[in-house]
């Protein structure tokens, strides 16, 4: 047998140890609160539910060389600490604090000797992330009737160029004052209203049947896509919040933060973050209050609103900065349409002055890629069909004429990215 040995490190025990092109990388990702490593391989290090303890071999040799690699870009979230088991890590004993902390990074850590152990040759962090392709469609669905109050399933699709489709036949639980996101950067979600059960939407627009709910029931609260492909539900008659995966899953409750309020919209802003705002608080009384969320999905506490106190409101993303726009909903003279820009940095704006039909409980989804569109609702106490679109400057434009069953207290998401 022959063979060439090409940029090894020869270790003071006569052994060649591995190079950096030739680790062992561990098939296996690593998920857990801890692990315990060894010389010679690369780990993967997924910290999305937790931080992860890291225990490095409690003896080395010169030339013992580890890599780690934050696996699904959320070491900013939850970190990873080092635990050099009883060896210097950068000269520092393990009674040092270890801790790496930013999305993205990677170290490459390789051991000296006793007097400095364990020592980073690369401590690097990838800074381009893939971005999904911007949602191309929408789907308004479910609702409510206002003579009869009778509650609705079916849904309207809408095309690339903003165009409002008949009516689709219904599926799942017919319900109004429910809640829609996207989640996986081309599929949605409806949830809540009056029951707790949610209905996927694949990326053709297609409603699936019910899903068994989960979590605290929220009769009029809102849901966001925040971090690109995850989204929370939160508000209604109790701030409870629920996070929903990126393959579609309702989580378990999170203790609310905030004022519980119904008729509240909310937006993403920033490209990876959401906003809830305005509503209806309990005894009746109107706010214009909003709670920032995370790109992880933790609610802020209350901050100050701008705009005129309302509920019934609607709101959607816009642009290619990061911008959004909330609009219509009840003021205390009645339905407005009156519409307030989110900057990418979540501040809501003062008013703006009202372009199409007043009204109130419509629903608002991003479509085309980096536009928006507003409808249905209600002119209490009669229904539309109408609808609103905004284009990528957060103009809203005058009325289309109405398609479909005219109803309000509907949800709408995005959905496809595809034209």
């Amino acid at each position: 047998m022959s063979g060439i040995v090409q940029n090894n490190i020869l270790r003071s025990s006569g052994t060649i140890a591995v190079s950096a092109a030739g680790l062992n990388w561990v098939d296996t990702v690593i998920t857990g609160s801890t692990a315990t490593v060894e010389a010679g391989n690369g780990y993967w290090i997924n910290t999305t539910s937790n931080t992860c303890t890291i225990t490095l071999p409690s003896s080395a040799e010169k030339g013992d060389q580890i890599v780690l690699i934050d696996y699904a870009r959320t070491w900013g979230t939850n970190s990873i600490f080092i635990d050099s088991n009883g060896l210097n890590y950068q000269g520092s004993p393990d009674t040092s604090t270890v801790e790496y902390t930013t999305s993205g990074q990677s170290i490459n850590i390789v051991y000296s000797d006793a007097t400095k152990g364990w020592i980073p040759l690369e401590d690097d962090v990838t800074a381009l992330e893939p971005v999904a392709p911007p949602t191309q469609k929408a789907i308004f669905g479910f609702g409510s009737l206002y003579s009869s109050g009778a509650k609705q399933n079916m849904s309207n699709l809408v095309n690339s160029s903003g165009v409002v489709a008949t009516d689709t036949t219904g599926v799942g639980t017919a319900r109004g004052a429910l809640s829609a996101l996207g989640y996986g950067g081309d599929k949605g979600i409806f949830a809540y209203g009056s029951t707790n059960k949610s209905n996927l939407v694949n990326s053709s627009g297609v409603i699936a049947s019910d899903t068994d709910g989960v979590g605290t029931t929220k009769n009029g609260g809102s849901g966001v896509t925040i971090g690109g492909d995850i989204g929370v539900f939160a508000f209604g008659s109790n701030p409870i919040s629920n996070k929903v995966s990126n393959q579609g899953v309702i989580a378990s409750d999170t203790t609310g933060v905030g004022t519980a309020r119904q008729g509240l919209a909310a937006v993403e802003y920033g490209g990876d973050k959401g906003v809830f705002a305005f509503g209806e608080a309990s005894g009746g009384s109107l706010v214009n209050t909003r709670n920032l969320v995370s790109n992880t999905g933790v609610i802020a506490s209350d901050a100050s609103g701008a705009g005129t106190v309302r509920y019934g409101v609607a709101g959607c993303s816009y642009g290619s900065s990061g911008t959004a726009i909330i609009a219509f909903g009840y003021v205390p003279a009645g339905s407005s349409n009156l519409s307030n820009l989110v900057s990418n940095t979540g501040v809501v704006a003062s008013d703006t002055s009202g372009v199409g039909t007043a009204r109130t409980f419509s629903a608002a989804s991003r479509y085309g890629g980096d536009k928006g569109i507003f409808g249905f609702g209600g002119q209490i106490p009669s229904v539309d069909n109408m609808s609103n679109k905004v284009n990528n400057s957060g103009v809203i434009a005058s009325d289309t004429t109405g398609v479909g069953t005219a109803r309000f207290e509907i949800a709408a998401c995005g959905f496809s990215s595809s034209a």
